[in-house]
């Protein structure tokens, strides 16, 4: 059986081949210097994982990496179908949407003393109590419910028969590999296998995999089991903002018949050629914006390799989609409701 593609092999043999998406080499060179100077900043910085989010774990425990698991098992879409009408959940007097709104409905349920982040619980939580868990502080639900209640139980039954339930042994096992977390993650949790077939080719993109072991490289603070020596091979995570940051910027172009898809709000699926084109394209700009950043530094004698990396990268433009959503309007999002982003 013919292997599928690593994210990064997967991305550059899209790259080469499509047709509706083009990587602008000037523009990614005019990103790498404009974000020269953020690289020093903590927006740029490992610490921001935690420093910038006050919903994310701030203590480096195994609850922490528990926490991280159950999200990063349902980091997926979150986009609303209309601007003035979202899911937010209201936490600590403060309203959240988006993947925050997940973040917040866990960390909302965990003060309320259900274990949510408890595989031996949400391995047998009923639809109603996924419901209750993740309930919305508007009349708009948090989408694909009855999915997330499914890859819950799945996902804390793998875990549980497998891993004495807790995700921690995963990354014991992985002996401070990001790829080697990766495989173990990608092979034994189905609802993380995120992968295509573009042009009769096997490519993968594992969008939420990579998250989850970024994330987990963030929670233990790049230390002891989560000191993950390979962390740079890791690509940035291809969702639905980062390819919309990447054309505001000028890194990436649409051809006019993906954009006027795009205006109209027309759906894709997951898979389908010009969504796959999207994704890996994004994947391959971002890796080159790594790479001219590096270069920028070398060229100052500095070696920036530990500093620059997609990861860092990713949090950043990410942050950044967040920050500048009106300036973006223009460059709609693409649209799927899938499991995998």
């Amino acid at each position: 059986m013919e292997a599928f593609l690593s994210p990064k092999d997967s991305a550059k043999f899209i790259a080469e081949n499509s047709q509706d998406v083009l990587v602008e080499e000037e523009g990614v060179r005019k990103v790498a210097e404009a974000l020269f100077d953020k690289v020093s900043v903590k927006e740029f910085s490992l610490a921001g994982w935690k420093s910038l989010h006050e919903l994310n774990p701030q203590a480096v425990s195994d609850d922490a990496v528990n926490w991280v698991f159950l999200a990063d098992t349902l980091n997926f879409s979150f986009w609303s179908e209309h601007e003035d009408r979202k899911c937010l959940v209201k936490y600590r007097g403060k309203m959240y949407s988006g993947y925050w709104s997940l973040c917040a409905a866990i960390n909302r349920a965990l003060d309320d003393g259900i274990p949510i982040t408890n595989a031996a619980y949400y391995a047998t939580m009923t639809l109603e109590q996924v419901r209750h868990v993740f309930r919305s502080d508007t009349d708009v639900p948090m989408p694909l419910i009855e999915e997330r209640h499914r890859i819950l139980n799945e996902t804390g039954t793998i875990l549980l028969e497998k891993f004495g339930g807790s995700f921690v042994t995963c990354v014991k096992m992985s002996d401070k590999s990001a790829q080697k977390l990766l495989r173990i993650v990608v092979e034994n949790f189905p609802s993380y296998r995120d992968e295509a077939t573009f042009k009769g080719k096997k490519v993968s993109f594992y969008k939420r995999a990579q998250i989850l072991v970024a994330d987990t490289w963030s929670a233990l603070e790049g230390k002891g089991d989560g000191c993950f020596s390979d962390i740079s091979s890791l690509t940035i995570f291809a969702d639905y903002r980062i390819p919309q940051v990447l054309v505001h910027l000028g890194a990436m172009r649409y051809s006019d018949e993906l954009m006027r898809k795009l205006h109209e709000g027309i759906m894709f699926q997951s898979g389908d050629k010009q969504e796959v084109e999207i994704r890996g394209c994004s994947i391959w700009c971002c890796g080159l914006i790594c790479d001219h950043l590096l270069e920028l530094y070398k060229k100052k004698g500095q070696n920036m390799s530990e500093r620059i990396n997609a990861v860092l990268l990713d949090y950043y433009l990410w942050d950044y989609a967040r920050d500048h959503r009106k300036d973006m309007k223009e460059i709609p999002i693409h649209r799927v409701r899938c499991i995998y982003y």
